[in-house]
This record gives structure tokens, sequence and C-alpha cells, in this order.
């Protein structure tokens, strides 16, 4: 089965070019060759590249860079600015951008109005309808501003970030991990909505293969369905808890889902909800 990581970053070292807006957690580079070089080591076929908003904010230009290099391994992710006035025009472009498979807020480390009717979070969301663009849509701690937005929204393909929670960037994994997970699963009621369970195993308390995510886990795939569910990693922010291969391998060996269910998980409903999957390896 093919498998396709919903969600990793690429990035190269700070240098005045192209300068960081701040530290992501992580190597001091992972430059796109480097993560091909990483999923090549672990039988990953493709992945989603979001662009690192931590690094970057609104410029995709280095993760551009790594499609063009790596045509048949990525698509592309880009923040958007629901404060910009142009930001419909800067959507559209996006959506004529080769590879462009996506858009993306996040809602507190954007720094954005908690106002569910904000206007320009709303105009992000009707044009990204428009433009048969899904959205990923980071509501971690807003959770109640996040599904009010998504209810105003119901045309737009949304793509929960993370499951939905708060997750570290370092050890210690919080107190109560899953506290907020009855809120999470509320979400399924909006068919519009599908989730990354990404970035799972930094909430685990137990080492590799990290079995106590399991019971929280398959929760969120029984609300959701399989067919709205996708792996993903979040690599790098994940490196101080785990390696990439730990968090491939969490998933490919566990027993609490099925084969069939696997493939859709790890490849099949993102190749479906983003309309993109990696070229075949020769």
């Amino acid at each position: 089965m093919p498998i396709i990581d919903a969600q990793v970053h690429a990035y190269e070292r700070n240098h005045p070019g192209r300068p960081w807006h701040a530290a992501l957690t992580g190597p001091p580079e992972v430059t796109g060759d480097q993560m091909v070089a990483a999923m090549d080591a672990v039988g990953v076929d493709g992945a989603i590249l979001v662009s690192a908003f931590t690094m970057y904010r609104y410029d995709a230009s280095y993760a551009l860079e790594v499609r063009k290099r790596h045509p048949g391994r990525f698509a592309l992710v880009k923040p958007v600015d629901p404060a910009d006035p142009s930001v419909a025009e800067v959507i559209a472009e996006w959506k004529r951008t080769p590879g462009a498979v996506g858009i993306r807020m996040l809602l507190v480390r954007g720094g954005y109005t908690e106002d569910p009717a904000d206007p320009g979070l709303n105009r992000v969301l009707v044009e990204a309808a428009r433009l048969s663009l899904p959205v990923n849509l980071h509501i971690a701690g807003r959770l109640d501003q996040g599904l009010e937005l998504i209810r105003r929204n119901p045309d737009t393909q949304i793509v929960i970030d993370h499951l939905g929670l708060v997750q570290p960037h370092a050890p210690p994994v919080p107190a109560e991990p899953w506290a907020d997970l009855p809120k999470v699963l509320m979400l399924a009621k909006q068919k519009h909505v599908a989730i990354k369970i990404s970035g799972a195993c930094t909430l685990s308390r137990e080492p590799f293969p990290y079995r106590d995510i399991w019971d929280p886990v398959c929760s969120v795939i029984d609300a959701f369905g399989i067919d709205r569910c996708m792996w993903g990693t979040d690599w790098t922010r994940a490196v101080k808890f785990l390696n990439y291969a730990q968090g491939i391998d969490a998933f490919r060996v566990t027993d609490r889902i099925s084969r069939n269910d696997k493939a859709k998980l790890m490849g099949d409903t993102l190749s479906r909800i983003y309309g993109w999957s990696p070229a075949a390896k020769a």
C-alpha cells in the first residue's frame, strides 16, 4: 500500500537570504533532500509538505523549491493570513501553483481574533470552498471557536490539524493530554471535516510502540470514520519524543486496526481529500 505522511516540514538553516521568524523544534536544518532520504529509509512514498509557519510565516518559497526538486514526492500546503485584505487573491494564486493542494490557518499561533464571525477568517474559508481547496485548520486551544467557524462554512473541506489537541514540542507529556478529546469528537458531526491523526505518539506515556494512544485514537476513528482520518508524523516537531521510523511503525505494526483500514489511514484518505498521490516508483 502507498504510504503518505499527512504533514512534514522541510527548512534550510537560518540565513539572511531567507531569515527565520522563530525557531521550530527540530534539527538546525531538514532540507528537502534530507526529508526525502528519511522517507526512503522507512518506506514512505510521499508527503504533504506544510510550509513551516514558525520559521517562514506566509512565505512558502522554500517549500516551492523543495517540491520543484522532488515533484513526485511532495504536495504543498501554505499558511495564509486572514488579516491580509488581499487574502482571496493569495488563495486564488496558490490554487494555480503546481503541487499546491491546500492552505492552512493556525488560530492560536497566528494570533488571530477569537471571534468565529470574523470576516477575515470566514473569507479564507469561503474562498477555499469556491476553489475546492482543502483548509488545514489548527484549532488546538480554541476548539469552541473552531467548531463554530466550521459550522459557518459547511461547503469548505476542513482538515483538522494534529487531532485538534494541544501537543507538546518537548517532554514531559501533559498530565491530561487527551482532556479535550470529547470536544474533538463533536467535530465529527460536521461531515465536511476530516482529521489528521498526526503527532499522536507525542501524547504517549509509554515507549515505542506507544500502545496507550490507541484507545483515544480508535475513538477518533470510530467517530469520524476511517474515510475522514489521515495519519501523519508532524516531522520534525516530534523529534524530541521519537524518531521518524517510530512515528511510522507505531501505525504500521499495530493490530488495533485492520490492514484495509491502515491503507486508508496511511494514504488512501489523504489521496482522495487532496486529489493527489505520489508518483509511482520506477
